[in-house]
């Protein structure tokens, strides 16, 4: 990474959270303060977001939310990740401390209604990448799209401080294909996490050949009559299907958010945030804050 270059980590806060909170409720560990405030998920949140810092030691920070379960997609497609379930009662009033604890480290929350995280982060990306290098800190394989020259994804694996960090040359290395294709990938094959099918019989060992064969989806469908008589069924009886699913894969790059780097610098006030742990009753993370002794 060039050093003179500021570095920006995006982070998917949802990601995060959700991971921090099942990955302690399985096993009934709620964390619950003297106020009954559940805490496991942001104290989590915390952990990762902490060593996610001291790891990739960021010049700018910032935190990008979901806004609610409604968004563009779900107006286009009323079964868009219609599949979930609501979130644990255990989790909802950590939506809102969460944001609070980011705010104690002085890192801007961004998230804005009828949009995803995704869309948000793919925005402040893509304007960010023109100045510095982008990091993207989440769990989520769909933002791999947002890959380019000047912006990386960290993606979070098993346990704290393990990361599975993509480029664009290793991004293509593994699929064959470049960044962008993911979203006409992910068109053909569907998503069953967010509840879109694609094209019904069309999973991604084909899907990835045909875009590595013909390079997008217009590419396919220009060239019908060289596939084989059982894909180009699929294709022609899903063809509006497999549009709609291109628009619902394809991350939004022009939400009107913003985040200013200057305002997203990250100069942690370590009395500011040990504040708030005591309040919010948090033990053993002040050792995750001593990455940088000049912000003690």
């Amino acid at each position: 990474m060039n050093e003179k270059k500021p570095s920006l980590l995006l982070v998917d806060g949802m990601a995060l959270l959700f991971r921090a909170y099942f990955a302690t409720a399985m096993s009934g560990q709620f964390m619950i303060n003297s106020k009954g405030m559940p805490t496991n998920g942001v104290y989590g949140f915390v952990k990762h977001f902490l060593t996610a810092v001291s790891s990739f030691n960021p010049t700018h920070v910032a935190v990008c939310w979901d806004m609610g379960s409604k968004t563009f997609r779900t107006e286009m497609f009323d079964a868009y990740k219609a599949n979930r379930p609501e979130a644990p009662i255990e989790l909802v009033p950590q939506f809102d401390l969460v944001k609070e604890v980011v705010e104690a480290f002085d890192v801007p929350n961004i998230g804005l209604e009828g949009y995803e995280a995704d869309d948000c982060i793919g925005t402040i990306a893509r304007k960010a990448s023109e100045e510095a290098e982008v990091l993207i800190l989440t769990g989520d394989q769909d933002i791999l799209q947002l890959l380019d020259d000047n912006i990386s994804v960290i993606l979070l694996q098993k346990g704290y401080g393990n990361y599975l960090v993509h480029t664009t040359e290793t991004f293509y290395e593994e699929k064959g294909i470049t960044p962008k294709q993911m979203i006409d990938l992910k068109a053909f094959m569907g998503d069953t996490s967010d509840n879109y099918p694609g094209v019904k019989g069309i999973g991604e060992k084909t899907a990835l050949k045909l875009l590595q064969q013909f390079e997008h989806i217009e590419g396919v469908l220009e060239n019908l009559e060289q596939l084989t008589k059982g894909q180009r069924a699929k294709i022609e009886q899903d063809l509006e299907m497999l549009h709609l699913s291109r628009q619902l894969a394809e991350i939004k790059c022009d939400v009107p958010v913003e985040c200013p780097l200057d305002l997203a610098q990250f100069t942690m006030n370590r009395e500011k945030v040990i504040e708030k742990f005591t309040e919010i009753e948090f033990r053993g993370l002040h050792r995750f804050l001593d990455f940088k002794k000049e912000y003690a």
